[in-house]
């Protein structure tokens, strides 16, 4: 069964049994009898969800707001503005993006501390007021741009722990906090809060309480009288390989730091900026062998020309690589996770070969993997990526011309009939005068539900 978005974009309701698995096969099938071998995408919204209900479960006090950046495509942000999320957004055309979705303004934060001016006055005429900011420069940029804003300061954090680090290029040091406050104050602006980001992959849980604590001190520093009630705590989480279990234990140290530093009846709101933890398990990429090449090296003691000697090294050429879906091979040291494997079954007793996937372009850097052992494949064949949801199809670009993947989004009908009924449940407390948004539990939460509008039932957009 199909339903659209009002993006018009098809989700894939599962049915009857049918299984990521089954999706992945038809569409292959489906794609081979058009003469079609663009690579794709099938991305699990109900993976999506159940990381929302863990989040909630886990960190109950924290709202997050969706890092747009991560991955922005359609089905996703209608997923996560049904999940009644906020949106992190970095740019204007992200801000446009959330406002599309009928995200209200006060659930979006411009997160970003360099921000070019005209995206400013745009934030500022479409009533998008919270942005973070973490030099002089940019308080005398808000100042003429939107003077107005509820600006949030981004400190420098100890990232030395994280796989990705951001602390040097972003993030005011604490030493230089007081003057910042100082001045926003002389300018007029208004400071609500503080963020930090501890960068991504983050291996250490004690990172978390040392950067709440700091966020504590700017607290204690505002001498000024800002009415400081926000505290944002970034994004960077992840719950996949290493890091599957690491997420329960680093929710436990930051609700003992905020417990400890921002206590329930501090009145301060906590907000966080997940991305990779939405969206990295969701989508599975599937890419086509387009072309493959046979190596014979010479330096191998134990070759002898022929293509079946020891020394035969086998390269395969995809048509999705590191200027597409793969960017994050050269640019996401966090994304360690992934590994090509054949769509079709293997024979146990198969014949591995050394060998070099590379990507379709012709630049020498496209290349996927080195020094792989798989089976002998063939031009046709198919090989899968799974945990490919963060920082790929947001990254992609058009070098060469080559076809970005398309996307297949889908969703399970236990889960589809579950949020259709949350939604009714939503409006009928709308209704009646009741509080509808952000709870702090999952059996009382009831988001605004709105994932997809289907033909017959005709859901509207909240």
């Amino acid at each position: 069964m199909h339903v659209s978005s009002p993006e018009n974009c098809d989700v894939d309701i599962l049915e009857n049994g049918r299984t990521i698995k089954d999706v992945i096969d038809s569409k292959i099938t489906e794609l081979g009898s058009m003469d079609n071998e663009e690579p794709f995408y099938v991305a699990n919204l109900d993976s999506v969800y159940k990381r929302h209900l863990r989040w909630l479960t886990n960190l109950p006090r924290v709202k997050p707001f969706y890092a747009v950046k991560c991955n922005n495509t359609a089905a996703v942000l209608r997923m996560m503005s049904a999940l009644d999320t906020g949106f992190d957004c970095a740019s204007k055309g992200e801000i446009q993006m959330a406002l599309s979705l009928g995200a209200s303004p006060d659930k979006i934060i411009y997160a970003h501390t360099t921000k070019p001016p005209s995206h400013i006055k745009y934030a500022c005429a479409h009533g998008v007021d919270m942005m973070t900011f973490d030099s002089e420069d940019e308080l005398l940029k808000m100042s003429r741009c939107h003077a107005k804003a509820k600006l949030v300061l981004r400190i420098a954090v100890d990232d030395s722990k994280s796989l990705l680090k951001l602390s040097s290029k972003f993030g005011a040091r604490l030493v230089s906090v007081g003057k910042l406050l100082e001045r926003a104050a002389e300018l007029g602006l208004e400071v609500i809060g503080v963020s930090f980001h501890v960068g991504s992959g983050c291996t250490g849980g004690s990172t978390f309480k040392q950067a709440i604590a700091d966020a504590r001190r700017v607290f204690d520093i505002n001498l000024l009288g800002f009415q400081m009630r926000l505290l944002d705590i970034g994004g960077g989480f992840s719950a996949i390989g290493d890091f599957q279990e690491k997420f329960e234990e680093f929710s436990e140290v930051i609700n003992g730091a905020l417990d400890e530093f921002f206590p329930p009846d501090s009145g301060v709101q906590i907000i966080a900026e997940p991305g990779r933890y939405y969206v990295e398990s969701a989508f599975t990429l599937a890419a086509n062998v387009i072309a493959k090449r046979v190596v014979i090296d010479d330096m191998d003691e134990h070759s002898d020309g022929e293509e079946n000697s020891p020394g035969r090294m086998m390269m395969y050429y995809l048509n999705d690589g590191v200027f597409g879906s793969l960017s994050c091979i050269i640019f996401d040291p966090a994304h360690s996770n992934y590994e090509p494997y054949l769509h079709r079954v293997a024979e146990s007793s198969e014949r591995r070969y050394r060998s070099v996937i590379w990507g379709p372009t012709c630049d020498s850097s496209d290349k996927v993997i080195d020094n792989y052992w798989i089976p002998e494949l063939r031009v046709g064949d198919w090989l899968l990526i799974d945990n490919m949801g963060a920082y790929s199809v947001s990254a992609t670009s058009d070098f060469n011309s080559f076809e970005r993947a398309h996307i297949y989004p889908v969703v399970t009908a236990e889960t589809w009939h579950l949020l259709k009924t949350r939604e009714r449940n939503a409006r009928s407390c709308q209704r009646k005068g009741g509080a509808c948004g952000w709870q702090s539990s999952t059996r009382n939460y009831e988001g605004k539900i709105c994932l997809v509008r289907s033909r017959s039932s005709h859901l509207a957009t909240p």
